[in-house]
């Protein structure tokens, strides 16, 4: 039998049925997210809640459940929300500034036709920051932590806003252990299935009759990277994803196509490079050379920031405990 001391009971004002049901979830699977994460047994009758466990995880629990109860007054509670207001209370997002720059400090909030895009969590708040206050920002981490998300964000807003004249949106084409010359279709064709990520954020944003509209007159253009050789891009929006599959060469042209009044995002996750084993990153290459220069801004994602499904978390952090037990890539 649990001691009284192994106890904290709340109740969330005001009792209003719909809000506790968006907080819990549909049968209660987001109290089962936050029993599964904290180790402690959630319970509920109405508005009044019975957390059981130790004291540090009931502590981590009320400041869940009052967070996303506060959070239910205006939005629908999903499964991501509780995995985000997890992660901001149990501490694994601290970073050593935190204090010096809280979250909710100057917040940029991008604003496009089909909604808002808030950072979610600390860095990516910075991140949004950088964006807008340097021409040439890096976004690093592992996948689903948002980097080329909230970087379309932000260009879909300066390009509505005449900030800049046109989107350009590029990667390098590099084979994941599939060739292109066997692929159906001409270039284009065969390319297009590596760019469908900055398809599908600009679709999302701005829905697909307006994406094809503004690339039939080239105020967007999504090529790969081979494509802006020997150019000169002013007045845009340049995003550079997938960077840690740049060569050094590759990564130098790139940042010298950076002209008068563009803005620059270059975002990749040097834990997943597609290179040959002798080639190094470009990306790796550029956080060494660029490193200290104050124009520049380097963002530097873990994956306690992932903000997919928990599950992706847990597959980066096993994937870098293999990884640190292999040869080390050339440096």
């Amino acid at each position: 039998m649990k001691d009284r001391a192994e106890i904290t009971d709340l109740a969330l004002e005001p009792d209003d049925h719909a809000r506790i049901a968006n907080v819990a979830g549909a049968f209660d699977e987001h109290l089962r997210q936050i029993e599964l994460r904290l180790g402690i047994e959630v319970r509920n009758r109405g508005n009044r809640f019975r957390l059981v466990g130790n004291a540090v995880d009931r502590a981590r629990g009320e400041a869940v459940l009052r967070g996303l109860f506060d959070q239910s007054a205006n939005a629908v509670i999903t499964s991501e929300d509780v995995h985000l207001a997890l992660l901001e209370h149990t501490g694994e997002r601290r970073r050593p500034d935190d204090d010096a720059q809280p979250a909710e400090h100057g917040e940029i909030v991008v604003r496009t036709k089909r909604g808002v895009v808030r950072g979610r969590g600390v860095l990516q708040k910075q991140y949004l920051k950088n964006i807008a206050s340097h021409d040439l920002s890096f976004g690093i981490g592992p996948a689903g932590t948002g980097k080329t998300y909230l970087a379309v964000a932000s260009a879909v807003q300066a390009l509505e806003k005449d900030r800049v004249r046109r989107i350009v949106l590029t990667r390098p084409a590099v084979e994941a252990g599939e060739k292109l010359g066997f692929l159906p279709g001409d270039m284009t064709q065969k390319v297009d299935p590596y760019l469908r990520p900055l398809y599908d954020a600009l679709y999302e944003m701005l829905g697909f009759e307006r994406v094809a509209r503004l690339i039939e007159r080239a105020v967007i253009e999504v090529a790969p990277l081979a494509f802006m050789r020997g150019r000169t891009l002013n007045e845009s929006f340049i995003i550079l994803d997938e960077a840690q599959n740049t060569t050094q060469e590759q990564m130098k042209m790139f940042l010298t196509r950076i002209g008068f009044g563009s803005v620059a995002v270059v975002t990749g996750d040097v834990t997943q490079i597609d290179l040959p084993r002798h080639e190094m990153s470009g990306l790796k290459h550029a956080m060494k050379v660029l490193d200290g220069v104050k124009a520049i801004s380097f963002a530097h994602f873990r994956k306690e920031d992932v903000v997919r499904h928990p599950l992706v978390q847990a597959i980066v952090h096993a994937y870098e405990l293999h990884e640190a037990q292999q040869p080390a890539r050339p440096a």
